[in-house]
């Protein structure tokens, strides 16, 4: 996976509704919903929960096997395609996924659609994840 890619195809989903739940681009989608969407424009499939309740005490069940799913954890500075997991309330959490120009994608559930803008959403930091780098494939020896 590559992250500029994936920071692009998050941005082509700016103005998709939001749906809490949501997973369907035509019916919205909410902040998983987007991480979702855009992986799957850059070929990635990616099983995140669904119907989930709005206050969630395990973080796990927001990227459940970033490994599998082609992250690695990361640290500031923040690259495009980075996905930061925000604490916004006891129990409430949110994604954002950084853009190619700075700035951040996600679902605003008062605009009620996608948007890009040019801070992070409010919240602490609770994870950060980059794309893994793609590995060089190794020479094939006879």
């Amino acid at each position: 996976m590559n992250g500029l890619a994936l920071a692009r195809a998050a941005e082509t989903l700016v103005g998709t509704p939001y749906r809490l739940g949501g997973r369907d681009q035509r019916l919205g989608l909410d902040c998983l919903g987007v991480l979702a969407a855009a992986m799957e424009r850059i070929g990635c499939q990616i099983d995140l929960p669904k119907g989930y309740r709005l206050k969630i005490r395990h973080l796990d069940l927001w990227l459940p096997d970033p490994d599998r799913a082609g992250f690695i954890s990361a640290s500031a500075p923040f690259l495009p395609g980075d996905v930061v997991l925000l604490r916004t309330g006891p129990g409430q959490f949110h994604l954002a996924i950084a853009d190619a120009d700075r700035g951040w994608v996600h679902a605003h559930a008062g605009l009620r659609r996608i948007v890009r803008q040019a801070e992070m959403p409010s919240g602490t930091i609770a994870g950060h994840w980059r794309a893994k780098p793609l590995q060089k494939a190794e020479p094939w020896q006879p």
